[in-house]
């Protein structure tokens, strides 16, 4: 499986921004997608994430309200639409996938060493 994220770039503070991850290969091994990003200097912080259905999510409280994950698995694509961006919110945003499983604990998704896929990462830059 291959991930491309594409959509970064700058934005303006309280404007908004929509990454894409694209899923190409062996994508019928995609289970659950998620959303981290990472500051220089900073760990992996996670974002969001998405179940294979598209009904479940889960939010980190940073973005939780700003921030919305969904999915159309008929592109095999993941999305992140970022609403009211701040300039704190700037980092590298990677896209995440791991193969289907099920983990009724719900933090087990907010953990990068839970995901077997990874893309590349794109930058997003807010500026004030």
């Amino acid at each position: 499986v291959q991930l491309q994220a594409s959509g970064g770039g700058i934005g303006e503070a309280g404007g908004s921004l929509r990454l894409s991850c694209a899923a190409s290969g062996r994508t019928f091994n995609i289970g659950t997608m998620g959303w981290f990003r990472q500051a220089p200097g900073k760990e992996r912080d996670f974002l969001a994430y998405i179940r294979w259905s598209g009904v479940s999510t889960y939010y980190a409280d940073i973005v939780k309200g700003r921030f919305t994950i969904s999915r159309d698995n008929a592109k095999n694509t993941v999305y992140l639409q970022m609403n009211s961006p701040k300039p704190e919110d700037t980092a590298v945003y990677y896209c995440a996938a791991r193969s289907p499983t099920y983990s009724s604990d719900s933090s087990y998704y907010t953990r990068p060493s839970s995901y077997n896929y990874w893309g590349q990462g794109t930058q997003v830059t807010v500026s004030s």
